[in-house]
């Protein structure tokens, strides 16, 4: 599957894009928000992309689009990245958070549940392996982990069982002990019951919310006075960072409630569905 930028057209309204205007989008995967912007800043305005993923950054990069620039690394480095390309007079900053259809569909890192691949889950090959957090973790640590980021209320039994249970190295091998670490009417006819246990493994793979918490700040330094930021977010515990960062740096808040699709978006495109998006200006 394809993926499809969520949000789109609520993006470049919030972005307020105009000609000749150079914008950052720190998550940039198949490119479809940059492009949108790319549509309306001619024909002197650039767009900065960020693709932690090396394969999907490999994809856009061939592609050759005019007047943006591409860089393969994490937006956690946003101030180094724009200082290495001297990219400067920025009025808008994006985010698209988490992870793209690319990574559930065809990357066979074992982001997904129902599908049996490597225990993997990370966007950068250099980076930390979900294989690796599940077999050498200590206990509370994990149990820590599955119940923050997870937000799972069976943390500590499925904890316990992933330890009983090492080593494990394939996503059916742990969807297996995450059954029978739960009750059943937890799992009986739940195909999802395994998905906040995956989401808890995933963020921590990717360190996902420090690199957020990390690049806020510095996406506020790097905007002109008026400069707009834009992130759109896919669960409860981004949307919180957002939105603490949006009021305790004294931005004009531009959504007082997050923008959310609507019926005809998930319709079609499901996976939009959980999707929040905050904007904000630069005083």
């Amino acid at each position: 599957m394809m993926h499809v930028p969520v949000l789109l057209r609520q993006t470049i309204e919030y972005l307020q894009v105009r000609e000749n205007e150079n914008f950052i989008d720190c998550t940039l995967n198949g490119g479809g928000h940059a492009k949108e912007i790319l549509k309306r800043n001619g024909p002197k305005g650039k767009v900065l992309g960020i693709e932690i993923d090396e394969e999907i950054f490999k994809k856009i990069k061939e592609e050759n689009i005019e007047r943006l620039i591409a860089v393969n690394d994490s937006y956690s480095n946003l101030r180094q990245i724009a200082e290495k390309n001297n990219f400067k007079k920025v009025s808008g900053i994006f985010f698209d958070l988490g992870m793209s259809s690319y990574h559930i569909d065809q990357s066979k890192r074992g982001f997904s549940f129902q599908k049996n691949e490597p225990l993997l889950m990370n966007y950068s090959k250099s980076g930390l392996t979900a294989a690796k957090i599940v077999n050498q973790y200590p206990l509370k640590e994990l149990e820590k982990i599955i119940e923050e980021y997870g937000e799972e209320k069976f943390a500590k039994k499925i904890a316990q069982k992933i330890v009983e249970e090492r080593p494990i190295e394939t996503t059916f091998q742990l969807v297996r002990i995450i059954k029978r670490a739960t009750p059943n009417y937890y799992h009986q006819g739940k195909p999802n019951f395994a998905a906040k246990t995956f989401q808890a493994l995933r963020i921590e793979a990717n360190q996902e919310l420090e690199n957020l918490k990390k690049a806020l700040p510095q996406a506020l330094d790097l905007l002109e006075e008026g400069g707009r930021l834009v992130a759109i977010s896919f669960h409860s515990l981004e949307d919180k960072i957002i939105k603490n960062f949006f009021k305790e740096t004294h931005l004009e808040l531009l959504t007082k409630k997050p923008v959310v699709p609507d019926e005809e978006e998930i319709k079609l495109n499901p996976r939009a569905k959980s999707a929040k998006l905050r904007a904000a200006k630069k005083l």
